[in-house]
């Protein structure tokens, strides 16, 4: 048998990477799937910060505004970002699967055009330590807007009728 030996200059085989029982993977693409049944918690366990904010106040939005009168656009966008959500946590997995494998991720589609929307959320990643305070001071609307309807009610209530 005669084998021959490799050039002192060429490079060793490539290997394909190990896939089987020993390969843990970082990320499970069905837990991020399931956590994103709360809009916005699959991207948190993938590491996309900015994606889930974007995700959740898109739905908490949609919600609030589809219950205040605005049904028509808005009633149809909560399905449609539940399921993008979804799909994305599931796509978001897979992708830093390929990229820890050493395969590259798949290609976005239309990946040279950006919404400014994902360019706004990005600027959300710097402010991630400061989030529970606009949670608060959404809380405070909220209080604030219950207390003045409460009073309006009041004063009205105290009035006597008109004839």
């Amino acid at each position: 048998m005669s084998s021959q030996p490799l050039e002192p200059h060429s490079p060793p085989p490539a290997l394909p990477p190990a896939v089987g029982p020993y390969v843990r993977l970082p990320k499970s693409p069905g837990l991020a799937a399931f956590l994103s049944l709360f809009p916005g918690l699959g991207q948190v366990y993938n590491g996309q910060i900015a994606r889930a904010f974007v995700f959740f106040f898109a739905w908490v939005g949609s919600i609030y505004l589809a219950a205040s009168g605005h049904e028509f656009p808005f009633a149809f966008v909560i399905p449609f970002v539940y399921l993008f959500n979804l799909i994305d946590a599931w796509k978001g997995a897979n992708a830093t699967n390929a990229r820890f494998l050493g395969g590259r991720a798949e290609p976005e589609e239309d990946a040279g055009v950006e919404s400014p929307v994902w360019g706004a959320s990005l600027a959300l990643e710097r402010f991630t330590r400061w989030w529970p305070l606009l949670l608060i001071a959404v809380g405070a609307y909220f209080v604030y807007a219950s207390v003045q309807q409460k009073k309006k009610a009041g004063e009205s209530a105290d009035e006597p009728p008109r004839l």
